[in-house]
């Protein structure tokens, strides 16, 4: 019952962004507008993200889930992903491209094998989606938020259009 609530609620906040929000905060009108996109459950459409970086006058943060991507869809074994999540990160980013960029071929004692690639890479493929496919103009590297023990939890994206922008965050 809470994941269909919870799937039920990012369909409605995916579904407000892109009715409600973004349509008001337009480049012609210099109205701006700056999102920070937090989902829960690695329940937010690329639709969302795409919208944002096309419009010329959203800027925004986005908490990029790697721990649950990690847990449940990007697996060091493909076949072990749950297959729910899979369909989620596939939102996430709008197509399977992400599985070609998680993976890489590696040769093993019994013949060639994939491996998974490190978070590191993952989220610079990530930030360069943004950029070529989003049409966000300035993405720097994204925050890495760990734990006490320095596993990262998730990585915290900015996007803009402006460079100004960037040096503000660059600053911070």
């Amino acid at each position: 019952m809470t994941l269909a609530t919870t799937t039920a609620g990012a369909s409605i906040g995916n579904t407000v962004l892109l009715r409600d929000v973004f349509p008001r905060a337009k480049h012609r009108d210099y109205r701006r507008a700056l999102c920070l996109l937090d989902p829960y459950n690695i329940d937010l459409t690329w639709e969302v993200i795409e919208a944002a970086g096309k419009s010329g006058s959203v800027d925004m943060f986005l908490n990029f889930m790697i721990m649950d991507i990690n847990r449940n869809a990007l697996r060091k074994r493909m076949e072990k992903s749950l297959q729910s999540k899979v369909d989620q990160l596939t939102r996430l980013v709008g197509d399977e491209s992400w599985k070609e960029a998680g993976y890489r071929k590696a040769d093993t004692l019994f013949g060639e094998d994939y491996e998974k690639v490190s978070n590191e890479e993952f989220a610079e493929w990530f930030r360069q989606r943004l950029i070529t496919k989003a049409g966000f103009k300035h993405v720097p590297k994204p925050m890495p938020m760990t734990t006490k023990n320095n596993a990262v939890i998730y990585y915290l994206y900015f996007a803009s259009q402006k460079p100004a922008a960037l040096s503000i965050i660059n600053g911070i």
